[in-house]
């Protein structure tokens, strides 16, 4: 099929086809023959808790695989319209079965997350991206490594840790994972057999609601955990994954200890913003379609939505580039790094940026 492939994507065959794409004409013949286009079936739907689940997928031939950490834009048709969000890989990537799967924790407003966890059966279509990000191991892996993750943010680094013990891996891993409490924990079964077999991970967990009797480690974050578990920050590869209460304090304990190059961060939740920050000033034009707002200190995505407009988006946490556009001119600050940008004519994600006074955006 390579062979085939290579030769239907070529340009004689796109210029026959043309104004349709060879991808639009192998539809036609079945849903998951394409070129280009990346499409899988579901083959089951694992409930992990009462409010997630793991999607497990047979992918077309035009998938290309991931890396442990990476995610992808995951669609479906629903009533006629396709709605895209972002889900992170969740196993192995030495799998050879040739499936993949991807663990969502369903969302009170986020309609993908629902349709997935409650509606999604075997067989359905899905239209997926091909895996990204840089959230990944490096190539070679140190002798070190901490896996450290909160909530939902456990799916990328479940992949890490699954694909280590697939590929043999002789270092030292920490798995440092905190939840809620055991029910709300995803893959709660798989964690106590792993930390039980695993000769090269420790395996932690903490229930900072309810925490578990005779824990080894009880309330949220800090330097003593790392400290209790014998990993020394300032020379241990560290990947964070989950929410950003999280990530900040982790973050501000790796500042602290001169050991911020150590650390690999990725948020599952943008930052909450702050309404009453001093940038919360001026006007928001939207260009294209003749609106003036005054600022209110929101997002660019989420002031244009209050001011009815539908601008596309994805996943409304800076990972994929759905919500892409020209900014025209003015300053935005990313409400993750906090970084203050005012480039005229910049391409600018919507969903993670605040404007800073007057900001002028083609939409």
């Amino acid at each position: 099929m390579g062979i085939v492939r290579k030769a239907l994507a070529s340009r004689p065959v796109a210029a026959f086809t043309s104004p349709h794409t060879v991808d639009h004409y192998l539809d036609q013949v079945h849903p998951m023959l394409a070129v280009h286009h990346v499409r899988a079936r579901v083959v089951e739907v694992i409930r992990e808790t009462g409010v997630a689940s793991t999607v497990v997928l047979r992918p077309n031939g035009t998938w290309e695989g991931f890396k442990p950490g990476q995610h992808v834009e995951f669609g479906v048709e629903v009533d006629g319209k396709r709605r895209v969000r972002v889900f992170s890989v969740s196993s192995s990537s030495q799998r050879k079965d040739g499936l993949f799967s991807v663990s969502v924790k369903a969302h009170p407003d986020g309609y993908v997350s629902q349709y997935l966890h409650h509606e999604l059966s075997p067989r359905t279509l899905v239209h997926l991206s091909q895996a990204d990000g840089d959230f990944v191991l490096p190539a070679r892996v140190p002798e070190d490594l901490l896996l450290l993750s909160g909530g939902s943010g456990i799916t990328p680094v479940m992949s890490m840790l699954r694909t280590l013990r697939d590929t043999g891996h002789r270092g030292r891993v920490t798995f440092l994972h905190y939840a809620r409490s055991r029910e709300d924990e995803m893959f709660s079964d798989e964690l106590d057999e792993l930390a039980a077999t695993l000769d090269f991970a420790r395996v932690v967990r903490v229930y900072t609601r309810e925490p578990a009797e005779g824990a080894e480690l009880t309330g949220r974050f800090s330097l003593e955990h790392l400290k209790h578990l014998g990993v020394d920050a300032a020379t241990t590869l560290s990947y964070v994954c989950g929410p950003a209460g999280l990530i900040a304090t982790v973050r501000e304990a790796y500042d602290g200890m001169g050991a911020a190059e150590q650390l690999r961060m990725e948020y599952f939740k943008v930052p909450t913003v702050d309404l009453e920050a001093a940038d919360a000033t001026g006007t928001l034009t939207f260009e294209d379609s003749g609106i003036v707002a005054e600022n209110s200190g929101t997002t660019i995505l989420e002031q244009a939505e209050a001011a009815g407009l539908k601008p596309e988006y994805g996943c409304r946490m800076g990972v994929c580039n759905t919500c892409a556009l020209k900014k025209n001119h003015g300053a935005v600050r990313h409400v993750i790094t906090g970084e203050v940008t005012a480039s005229t004519d910049e391409t600018v994600k919507i969903c993670v940026q605040v404007p800073v006074g007057d900001v002028n955006v083609a939409l």
